[in-house]
């Protein structure tokens, strides 16, 4: 019998709610359904919205009953605002965070670097936000808990897994005791731990390094502004590295190297922890300001990831397929990314529309998108902790020339998350005119945002669907491309049209977008008229035309949805 705590989590700043747990006796009926996500953190939520705004319906299982305890994820990306936007809680999120794009290097008292993310008026959000993870849960749940095709069940633990070539029967123990949940697919984004990877014995690949972190929430008064600070080999902390992050409603993050060595319940006590706080405030000039501990919690730098994220019936997104180093934003931003790549295909297969192996495009798109996280976010790693007396050297002399010398300075960039560009994935068109554009977003690369009005932005017209954008000055679409139109939505591919023309409708476009200006086409690197890009549901580019006709149109969308031959 699955027994969980049921008072609320303290906070000094967030009021956390227990849900009522769902209980097999009170809901009578067969068990038997086309999608479990099992997990509802951030990844799972996205994952399980994404799915119904497809119009496929999910039951959501979570072992706990309130969102999570402690900040934990607190930097969001662009992109990952832009994937919130998609799943409809992006206007909270940045209505509540902190929004950044500098940030600081520092050396013996001295500002060695400073990072600038770019950022312009095209950009609907900044490089970065600042806002704690509960506060991003309790929207997604509420968009969750809104929407009529998402079975959300709190207190709900998966125990034993067994699948076969029809789907996945489930274990899951509740506070009254075990009932049995069928699914033809199972979602596993249950975390870091993940015990459904564990049930089914799969190993992660990659590094983990020496180095830890104590993880500090502290509410305090400082004037400091909302920027990534970094100090490097501090005198109370010689050697290590110390980070620090603004955050909502007077809450600090400090993130502090450890000693090779300590224990970490040593370090988690309450007089390491005051010594070492106070280190740091006297050290960045503000000792003596009176401070509080919300939260905190010890990290261990793992770069990690399962070689295959599809086994079966079973589909792996976030820290349960892949463990990354928090140096570059980078767990929560790629699971985002992993939630939004599957999503789409997953309906697709549901739906009866493509054939299961179109998911073997998102494991290993997704699998190259961690591997190339982990190469880069190695980098990082190894130079904030050094994991042998090599790299300490090399590390410890970029850190002494980059007082007087410029050029080393640049070492100190910590490689941001970005998205994956997926330039060589299967599901981009082989016979289009990408090596044609000499601008815009190629095979693979994520959409480029354009404002197109005060508060209008293309991917304000995006949704859940593939997007044709077509660039004309006709008044209508020709005959022979609406034909195949009408022909693929009717195999099931969810398609949307959007003109990009001079103001006027055009006929047979689902909506016109006002381009009078000529701007989108040069964000997009048009150059005449009849030129389009195939977005896809995730809005990253598979296919680009200078001039577009049906049959092409009808091959790349084929091939994105795994229908070749079909």
């Amino acid at each position: 019998m699955h027994l969980l705590h049921a008072e609320p989590r303290s906070s000094l700043y967030y009021r956390y709610e227990v849900f009522d747990p769902w209980l097999p006796s009170q809901h009578a009926g067969p068990q038997s359904h086309r999608v479990v996500v099992a997990g509802a953190g951030p990844i799972g939520l996205v994952t399980a919205l994404a799915l119904a705004h497809q119009g496929v319906a999910c039951v959501l299982v979570e072992s706990e009953r309130q969102v999570c305890e402690g900040s934990r994820a607190i930097v969001f990306t662009r992109r990952s605002m832009e994937i919130l936007q998609q799943v409809g809680v992006a206007d909270q999120v940045s209505a509540s965070g902190l929004p950044w794009r500098f940030g600081n290097s520092f050396y013996r008292g001295q500002r060695v670097f400073r990072m600038e993310a770019p950022h312009d008026p095209d950009d609907r959000f900044f490089p970065m936000i600042n806002l704690q993870q509960q506060f991003l849960e309790e929207y997604l749940v509420d968009a969750v808990r809104q929407h009529p095709l998402i079975d959300l069940r709190w207190g709900n633990r998966v125990t034993a897994v067994v699948q076969d070539a029809k789907g996945a029967s489930l274990e899951v123990d509740t506070p009254e005791g075990p009932y049995t949940l069928q699914a033809d697919w199972l979602v596993a984004a249950d975390g870091a731990r993940s015990p459904i990877r564990s049930l089914m014995d799969l190993k992660l690949e990659g590094a983990s390094y020496e180095g830890r972190f104590v993880i500090a929430d502290i509410r305090i008064d400082l004037p400091l502004p909302t920027e990534r600070l970094a100090y490097f080999d501090p005198d109370w902390n010689p050697g290590n590295t110390i980070l620090m992050h603004r955050e909502p409603h007077g809450i600090w993050r400090v993130d502090y190297q450890l000693p090779p060595g300590e224990d970490p319940e040593d370090a988690l006590k309450p007089a390491s922890l005051k010594a070492r706080i106070d280190a740091q405030m006297a050290m960045i000039g503000h000792a003596g300001v009176p401070w509080e501990m919300d939260w905190c919690s010890v990290y261990a730098a793992r770069a990690l990831t399962l070689p295959d994220y599809v086994h079966g019936r079973v589909l792996f997104v976030g820290d349960a397929a892949h463990l990354l180093p928090i140096f570059g934003v980078r767990g929560a931003n790629t699971g985002f990314q992993d939630a939004q790549g599957l999503a789409w295909r997953l309906a697709l297969v549901v739906k009866g529309t493509s054939p299961e192996s179109l998911l073997n495009t998102y494991s290993s798109e997704r699998v190259a998108a961690a591997r190339e996280i982990i190469d880069e976010a190695g980098k990082s790693t190894r130079f904030m902790t050094p994991p042998t007396r090599g790299f300490r050297l090399l590390r410890d002399a970029v850190l002494s020339l980059s007082l007087t010398e410029d050029f080393v300075r640049p070492l100190y960039h910590w490689r941001t998350s970005r998205p994956h560009e997926y330039t060589h994935s299967p599901i981009n068109c082989t016979d289009d005119d990408n090596t044609s554009f000499h601008a815009g977003p190629g095979h693979g690369a994520p959409p480029r945002n354009v404002q197109l009005g005060p508060d209008d932005h293309l991917l304000d017209h995006l949704d859940h669907q593939f997007a044709l954008l077509w660039f004309t000055d006709a008044n209508a679409m020709p005959a022979d491309l609406q034909v195949a139109i009408r022909e693929m939505r009717d195999r099931g591919i969810p398609l949307r049209v959007i003109a990009v023309g001079r103001g006027a409708p055009v006929s047979g476009a689902d909506e016109t977008l006002n381009n009078a200006a000529g701007h989108l086409r040069d964000r997009y690197g048009v150059t005449a008229s009849g030129a389009a890009y195939l977005l896809r549901p995730d809005h990253h580019v598979c296919a680009r035309w200078t001039r577009l006709d049906a049959t092409r149109l009808r091959a790349a969308l084929s091939n994105a949805a795994g229908l070749q031959g079909a």
